[in-house]
């Protein structure tokens, strides 16, 4: 596989989404919402308890759960791009250039990927930042410290998020190269925050413990399950039945 050919196509696709401003908009409005609002929910607990120990321990237990939601976000961020790869690029008939040119499958479905995951993972981080400096501005005094940065926010940011963000991506391909409606896509697409959802559901049902041993082990067994998707990948994209078949 040549790098610097799957570079090319994604290259090409940040050129076509800088132009869809629906994009962009949705991708970074999305996690600043998520920490304006999360933030404004500490800041709640806290002034609700008067800045006092109750309110305090209350706001630790919740803090793990709240920065997981920045996992759920790497998943769903990448679904508008991921799903529109194939099918978008079908409807607006600029996809079999790509495929009729003499890259491997590997190339394209690599860049691809990169599209994807490169925008989305910078929203995140920067919806987290947000999240994460201000809610230690807010909590300092109550707490004595600053909670952030710690191990399990590192785990997250660092393991989790872009591990769900590879699913997320790989699950979206694969469905983009089955269907050939865009919002069909997206829709489907959009069933792989379900693991993530559920995940966080069991958290705080108290099935799991929200720290950085459970999501290093969350994060190995997403490694286990990218890679496994990845074959699935592969061997869904099937570039002549996309060029011959599809109408």
């Amino acid at each position: 596989m040549r790098p610097s050919k799957s570079w090319d196509v994604a290259s090409k696709d940040f050129r076509v989404f800088l132009r869809k401003k629906n994009v962009i908009v949705s991708m970074l409005a999305f996690p600043l919402v998520i920490a304006i609002l999360l933030t404004y929910v500490a800041g709640f607990v806290i002034g609700r308890a008067g800045g006092g120990s109750a309110g305090s321990t209350a706001l630790l237990l919740l803090l793990p759960s709240f920065t997981f939601y920045y996992a759920i976000v790497a998943s769903i961020l990448p679904t508008t791009i991921a799903s529109y790869s194939l099918v978008g690029e079908k409807v607006e008939k600029s996809l079999e250039p790509l495929l009729a040119t003499p890259m491997t499958d590997e190339e394209i479905l690599f860049g691809k990927g990169i599209a994807a995951f490169l925008p989305a993972m910078l929203a995140t981080y920067l919806g987290a930042s947000i999240f994460m400096v201000s809610t230690d501005l807010l909590t300092r005094d109550a707490f004595g410290y600053y909670y952030f940065p710690n191990l399990g926010a590192g785990t997250i940011l660092l393991l989790l998020a872009p591990l769900s963000a590879i699913m997320s991506i790989e699950v979206n391909v694969m469905i983009s190269s089955r269907v050939s409606d865009v919002r069909v896509s997206q829709q489907l697409g959009l069933l792989t925050v379900f693991p993530m959802a559920g995940i966080y559901l069991a958290g705080e049902l108290g099935l799991l413990s929200f720290d950085a041993i459970t999501f290093f082990v969350i994060s190995a067994f997403l490694l286990i399950v990218d890679l496994l998707l990845l074959y699935a990948t592969r061997a869904t994209f099937r570039r002549d039945e996309i060029l011959t078949k599809w109408k």
